[in-house]
């Protein structure tokens, strides 16, 4: 299995992003401590109200598990409605012979 680096970025509703903060400040505890996640950063940029996550996983397997779990106990459809938008999630395979 190889490991991989997810980001993923999400634009909140501007009367929602402190409250959004706040609910994602709580929600990444559990993600940092979930089996097979490596390493998780998080990045804000105020003026478009969006935040940008940096996650590395052991495998691509480990982070699907994860958002699988994240839909299954509703924490995907509760933030729905705060979100000006779709999150845009990418997947890249960490290559260290490039």
């Amino acid at each position: 299995l190889m490991a991989v680096m997810v980001s993923i970025e999400m634009k909140f509703k501007p009367e929602t992003a402190e409250k959004m903060l706040e609910t994602m400040k709580a929600a990444l505890v559990d993600t940092r401590g979930f089996e097979g996640c490596q390493e998780l950063k998080s990045y804000y940029e105020t003026d478009t109200h969006s935040l940008l996550l940096v996650e590395i996983w052991g495998s691509a397997e480990a982070q699907q598990a994860y958002m699988g779990w994240r839909v299954e106990t509703g924490f995907i459809d509760l933030i729905g409605g705060d979100l000006a938008g779709p999150p845009i999630a990418r997947t890249f395979e960490i290559r260290d012979d490039i």
